[in-house]
């Protein structure tokens, strides 16, 4: 443990390091990692060429975090999905970032595989390429043929990245307790929540089962598709660090010459990739969230397979018919039904001045509403909707923006094979069988029946709340708690003046005793040194003491708002 704790100290320092490097002195000096930078590494860092600051402070931020590492990495390219937490301008920047990781020995991915399957590696597959498909911070994947003669793809996991996950993980919490002050000045208002979020999310991304499910759950929902189809996982030859997976052919979604050289129609391809998709989102609640070109390929029959399903995005049904009704509003020019969707998808919003947030909107409708079908972008879209997002300090779902990211994603890969390519034409129609969905008998009976479920539970529990409260009232047991938020800190104040006053007036006290102690007149057994009396050098010494400790009071809070 005391290992460890001397480990992240070192990591911390460098980090700190790091920000003073770039120019973000006020991250350093303003919280407590001032200390754990030395006064001559900060003379030096002052004294230094500030080349630095050519760039902006965004751009800084993404050379911070690519130098601090992978699991740095990941953070940034999660939080570049949360519109409502980052600035846009800060989210260009962690679009831009790479983990560009070369793969490890091939001898060591072999062991993996063996100890994993607890056999030899020739007594599962026939065939096993050496050479990586694809290499990333987690893993890497590797090209093989079962004995049974299925050509598979082989993920397996990094060697000691759980441990520099989970390292990396401690450092993060770390920084945010020692920053959280900053960060929350910055807009942050809950930066532990996010590290907490990020870590489960990194929790599952270590778990190849969970990738597994994911892939099986699609495969049941979609069995009757014949234009859409995915890999199969071979579970009884995966684990949390191996994953077995069905080798499907196919090009990429945007190679439109290949598509052509098949015969295939391009635009017909685009429509159905868009297709599948919004089934995702609007039909199932699940999707794949992560559709860039790589990871949708298409098979000589035109048959849509995606693959890599480590991020997977999800909305209750509840958060579905939210999400469309912002659609909706939008389409019909009704701010006010868009505010009020935009609400119901919110975890929690605390809206000051609705008006301000519909008039907002209207002007948001204003500006996409008088643009022709052509110069409609959903790109532009996603940015003006997650800028009123991130000003309203709206907390929503973070599938939103994944599936945002995600049209957006679509929308280029359609505009490729399709010159007319618009996605809200194809949202369009999603809309309107959302609605009817949502008013549908089957699901008004099942929502009066939710309701009813709720009344029944309160009405059978409030006799005995009742109870209990009168039974309280009647002994004179009944407490009520109030808390008054915010002034902590000014009771905190008011005690420390208070004991500095009280420590003030004992020193005049001192001094004005210590002056009238020299006029006394003394007994002869009053002992005298400098021909000044013992009892005035004795109120002296007392009141320097005070002093000393008001002084130290004084020191000690200027340090404590510096740090």
């Amino acid at each position: 443990m005391f290992k460890n704790t001397i480990s992240n100290l070192t990591r911390i320092r460098q980090v700190a390091e790091v920000l003073l490097r770039y120019g973000f002195e006020d991250v350093v000096t303003t919280t407590p990692l001032r200390r754990l930078v030395s006064q001559s590494r900060r003379l030096s860092w002052q004294r230094s060429d500030r080349q630095v600051f050519e760039t902006t402070r965004w751009e800084r931020v993404r050379l911070i975090i690519e130098e601090l590492g992978p699991t740095f990495i990941k953070l940034a390219q999660a939080m570049s999905n949360r519109a409502d937490l980052l600035p846009q301008a800060l989210i260009d920047e962690f679009e831009k970032l790479q983990s560009n990781v070369p793969p490890f020995d091939v001898a060591i991915a072999r062991q993996i595989i063996e100890q994993e399957l607890g056999r030899p590696i020739t007594e599962v597959f026939s065939e096993f390429d050496d050479t990586t498909l694809g290499s990333a911070s987690i893993g890497q994947v590797h090209r093989a043929r079962l004995l049974t003669g299925e050509e598979v793809v082989v993920k397996v996991q990094r060697p000691g990245v759980r441990e520099k996950v989970r390292s990396d993980l401690a450092l993060l919490h770390e920084l945010v307790r020692l920053t959280a002050g900053f960060l929350q000045k910055q807009g942050l208002a809950n930066p532990q929540d996010i590290v907490d979020a990020f870590e489960r999310s990194m929790s599952k991304e270590l778990d190849y089962t969970a990738e597994a499910r994911s892939m099986e759950q699609f495969r049941k929902l979609y069995e009757d598709y014949t234009t859409f189809y995915i890999p199969k996982p071979f579970r009884e030859l995966s684990s949390e660090r191996i994953l077995v997976i069905e080798f499907v052919s196919g090009c990429k979604i945007t190679d439109k010459a290949q598509l052509l050289d098949w015969g295939l129609n391009p635009e017909t391809v685009a429509e159905t990739g868009m297709d599948i998709y919004l089934t995702q989102i609007f039909e199932f609640g699940i999707f794949h969230a992560d559709p860039h070109p790589g990871n949708v390929l298409v098979q000589p029959d035109g048959t849509v397979v995606l693959i890599d399903f480590g991020m997977v995005g999800r909305l209750t049904k509840q958060q579905k018919y939210a999400f469309a009704g912002v659609f909706i509003g939008m389409a019909r020019q009704d701010a006010r039904n868009m505010a009020l969707n935009f609400r119901r998808l919110a975890l929690t919003a605390e809206i000051p001045d609705m008006r301000m947030f519909e008039s907002d909107l209207s002007q948001l409708i204003e500006d996409f509403a008088t643009l022709d079908v052509k110069e409609m972008s959903m790109s532009d879209l996603a940015d003006a909707l997650q800028t009123v997002i991130y000003n309203y300090k709206l907390q929503v779902p973070g599938a939103v923006f994944l599936i945002l990211r995600a049209l957006v994603i679509l929308e280029g890969i359609g505009k490729v094979l399709h010159p007319r390519f618009n996605t809200f034409e194809f949202v369009r129609p999603y809309g309107a069988k959302i609605i009817r969905e949502q008013y549908s008998k089957q699901n008004l009976l099942l929502e009066a029946e939710y309701t009813g479920t709720q009344l029944l539970a309160l009405l059978q529990t409030l006799p005995s709340d009742v109870r209990q409260i009168v039974r309280k009232i009647s002994k004179g047991e009944l407490r009520l708690k109030f808390e008054l938020v915010g002034y902590n800190m000014l009771m905190r104040k008011a005690d420390q003046l208070v004991s500095r006053t009280i420590l003030a007036l004992l020193c005049v006290g001192g001094l004005i005793f210590s002056g009238l102690s020299l006029l006394g007149r003394y007994s002869p057994a009053m002992p005298y040194r400098r021909g000044v009396p013992e009892i005035t050098w004795w109120s002296l010494g007392a009141t320097g003491f005070l002093l000393l400790v008001l002084l130290l009071l004084g020191t000690g809070r200027r340090e404590k708002e510096k740090g």
